[in-house]
């Protein structure tokens, strides 16, 4: 194979990954208006689906255009050599092989990221706005901005180093280093991102004493679960929407509770939603997840180390110097057709497991709390009821809300 047959077959397989998600996007979109499902009746008043219709055929105009915007962005970096000015930008300033990857990525990122504001801060201020989401001051989004670039300057950068250096003492063996660092990484921040992580953009506190707590507190005794974790995070300094989520291990396992869901829900669906949320704990999700995602992740090295360090990988993006750096961009697009495979199974084994939340909720609390909770964050976050089959299959980590109903209303 020549450098010029990589090329276009990375073209070709940018442009049929944008083909796909676009047939499946107009798929998707053609069922927007259908009649909602009989027992959906009662999540939207005529009013409120036609503003839920609005949002999402708004969303999907502004989507086709950024993916469209992204994607002649990114054609252009490869038939215009953007690759090979960036290369030899960076090696302008060093010869050291692990900052020239630094810099590299670090131009990469950072033009990436101010190309990609403007469309961020219209989907922010313009369209979450307009249909009532957005509470994100002007402010708090420059500062997510700048702990976004901090945090991953410190994290990515300092991951990426290391894994270069690996590279560069180990050479073809250094995914086998480069595994062991991130899977420690990862259970690290499962077990303290909620402590280390979430303080620098939300302020979080102890769910005060009261009905909720105690509710809380006698479902956790029942199922024989320990929390002395249970937190409410500031979400609605940002959005309207509401959301829980389950985290670390052990003494270090904390249930986070959005301060919008405590105020859409109410307490008997507070406690359904966080019955689901034990489920997951309970049935070993958590920890499948995490296992899987270290297995996937050695897999995915793995492969690097075989292709990485090939003089192909550099000359069909450009480059005359073979570098780590280059060989990464050149996998990431080949892996993609992979990871789009491994992705659906994961998305299959996630939404199974949502039905066996939402069963172990069923079965140690009740199910119509869980039923009408859902019902009514779809209302408040103007979900689609009836997405296309094929949408969800590819895309969906959840059943859809219909879906889950059935299942809950099963004898």
């Amino acid at each position: 194979m020549t450098p010029t047959i990589l090329f276009y077959i990375l073209i070709a397989i940018l442009l049929v990954n944008f083909i796909i998600d676009k047939i499946l996007d107009s798929l998707n979109t053609k069922h927007f208006d259908d009649a909602i499902p009989s027992e959906l009746a009662d999540v939207y008043e005529k009013e409120e689906y036609e503003k839920s219709q609005a949002y999402k055929k708004t969303n999907a105009r502004f989507s086709n255009l950024t993916s469209l915007f992204s994607l002649l962005l990114t054609l252009g970096f490869f038939f215009f050599d953007g690759f090979k000015f960036v290369d030899e930008l960076a090696r302008s300033y060093t010869q050291n092989s692990i900052l020239i990857t630094l810099i590299f990525f670090g131009i990469i990122m950072i033009g990436s990221d101010l190309i990609n504001t403007p469309f961020t801060y219209y989907k922010t201020f313009v369209i979450e706005e307009e249909f009532g989401f957005n509470k994100t001051t002007k402010k708090t989004f420059v500062l997510d901005k700048m702990k976004g670039l901090l945090m991953t300057v410190v994290l990515g950068g300092g991951i990426l180093a290391l894994i270069v250096w690996f590279y560069q003492f180990a050479g073809n063996q250094f995914w086998i280093y480069a595994w062991v660092l991130v899977a420690v990484f990862s259970v690290f921040m499962n077990m303290f991102y909620s402590k280390l992580i979430v303080p620098l953009f939300n302020k979080q506190k102890p769910l005060e004493n009261g009905e909720l707590k105690t509710a809380i507190q006698n479902y956790a005794k029942t199922v024989g679960f320990e929390l002395n974790n249970i937190f409410v995070i500031d979400g609605s300094k940002r959005s309207t929407k509401a959301n829980a989520y389950f985290s670390g291990f052990g003494k270090q396992k904390r249930i986070t509770l959005y301060d919008t869901l405590i105020n859409d829900l109410e307490t008997d669906e507070i406690v359904a939603v966080l019955a689901h949320e034990v489920g997951h704990y309970k049935r070993k999700h958590i920890v499948f997840n995490l296992s899987s995602s270290i297995l996937l992740t050695g897999f995915t090295l793995w492969l690097l180390s075989l292709f990485v360090s090939l003089p192909i990988f550099s000359e069909a993006l450009g480059v005359a110097i073979p570098s780590f750096h280059i060989g990464l961009i050149a996998f990431g697009i080949l892996y993609s057709p992979i990871s789009e495979i491994t992705g659906l199974f994961m998305n299959i084994m996630s939404r199974k497991f949502e039905y066996q939340a939402d069963n172990y909720a069923k079965e140690t609390f009740a199910a119509e709390p869980l039923i009408t909770s859902l019902k009514k964050l779809s209302k408040n976050s103007l979900s689609n009821l009836t997405p296309h089959a094929a949408y969800v299959f590819m895309h969906y980590s959840h059943p859809t809300l219909l879906q889950r109903v059935r299942n809950l209303n099963k004898k």
